[in-house]
């Protein structure tokens, strides 16, 4: 069983999450390949894509959202994702338990007394058609449900109800309500009945390993998975990192070249890159880990050298890039050649830049590096 070095894990972790060269795949096929991209925030999915695909625009995305090949809801780790309507159906049953133990965790006591198969029947009624915003869908229930917290109820319901929310949620540019629509009526097929963890794990591994049981879970949010990865063992590859930690992979799949140079990339707030394991080392170090990571927020950040070296925001038409070390001036060039690029595209459809990589040297003009 062989020995992974950090830098093995980073450049291969880098290769799959299509971040050492720009992909030719279409959007649908690298959501698809992902298994899904955060999308806490509406327009991180867009920048997230433009950081991975060669010539990705807007519409590219716009577009899948609007024919329901990709949709957005709560799913890994009970946080919103823009995932293909296929695997929707997968992964919603499969994270079911999750989601509705988070949500009925934090208002048990709103709805103490209430059965869940008569919230289920009246959420189901209320979601049905056009559906409802979040507040609209909460005062219909306290309605139903007299001295109920309104708010309390929405939650719940939706924890326990497969719904989806259609556009305009998720669009570029896009803020306000948020809507519910029943899942199985927005995707016209009913959600899969016996999903498979088995193959959900071997998709996971290949966007995001080799990675341990541990990194799998904190991915998906799901427990006592060790039975089930031993149980495939059979069909896995079995490496160790330095510090003799086991770690899994699907047979056949590359590793990368350990000095493979890496880019300078910048990926949008709550990336995967950054949530998708336990132990996240691989591309960014414990000190830097929680300069990012604050509370419920986290922040955009970028690559120098394949890892985290610092953050980044936009306002007012000026990115700002903020390191947490100082930058070699070889590196800074490379870093304010990018965030000229990304500065194109965050002008958003129509606008400058909208298409994968650009020199895009007037729009380096609003890059300040702190």
């Amino acid at each position: 069983m062989s020995q992974l070095s950090l830098r093995t894990l980073n450049r291969t972790y880098l290769e799959r999450q299509l971040l050492l060269d720009r992909a030719t795949r279409t959007p649908l096929e690298t959501v698809g390949h992902l298994m899904g991209l955060q999308g806490q925030e509406p327009d991180a999915p867009y920048v997230g894509l433009w950081a991975r695909l060669a010539n990705f625009r807007h519409d590219g995305l716009t577009a899948l959202l609007h024919d329901r090949s990709v949709v957005r809801a709560k799913l890994q780790r009970n946080t919103q994702h823009l995932v293909r309507a296929e695997d929707f159906r997968t992964l919603h049953p499969l994270l079911a338990p999750v989601l509705g133990k988070a949500r009925q965790g934090a208002f048990g006591r709103a709805i103490h007394g209430l059965g869940t198969d008569e919230l289920v029947r009246a959420g189901q009624e209320l979601m049905s058609g056009d559906g409802l915003t979040r507040p609209q869908l909460g005062r219909a229930l306290a309605a139903r449900f007299p001295g109920r917290d309104s708010l309390a109820l929405a939650y719940v319901v939706q924890s326990l109800v497969a719904h989806v929310h259609p556009p305009p949620s998720g669009v570029w540019g896009h803020r306000g309500a948020t809507p519910v629509v029943l899942a199985e009526e927005w995707l016209g097929r009913p959600m899969a009945e016996l999903p498979c963890i088995d193959e959900v794990i071997l998709r996971y591994l290949a966007a995001y390993g080799p990675a341990g049981v541990m990194d799998i879970q904190a991915w998906c949010g799901l427990t006592r998975l060790r039975a089930v990865v031993d149980g495939m063992r059979s069909r896995l590859r079995v490496y160790h990192d330095s510090s003799g930690r086991e770690l899994f992979d699907v047979p056949g799949a590359p590793l990368a070249d350990p000095d493979r140079p890496a880019p300078v990339r910048f990926l949008p707030p709550f990336d995967n890159l950054v949530l998708s394991h336990a132990d996240r080392t691989r591309v960014i170090d414990d000190e830097d880990r929680r300069r990012v990571i604050t509370g419920s927020e986290v922040r955009p950040v970028f690559l120098v050298d394949g890892f985290v070296r610092g953050i980044w925001s936009w306002r007012d038409g000026t990115l700002e890039v903020t390191p947490f070390r100082p930058l070699a001036p070889d590196e800074a060039a490379e870093v304010r050649e990018e965030a000229g690029a990304l500065l194109g595209f965050l002008a958003g459809p129509g606008g400058a830049g909208t298409t994968g990589r650009r020199r895009a040297v007037p729009a380096a003009g609003g890059v300040l590096i702190g």
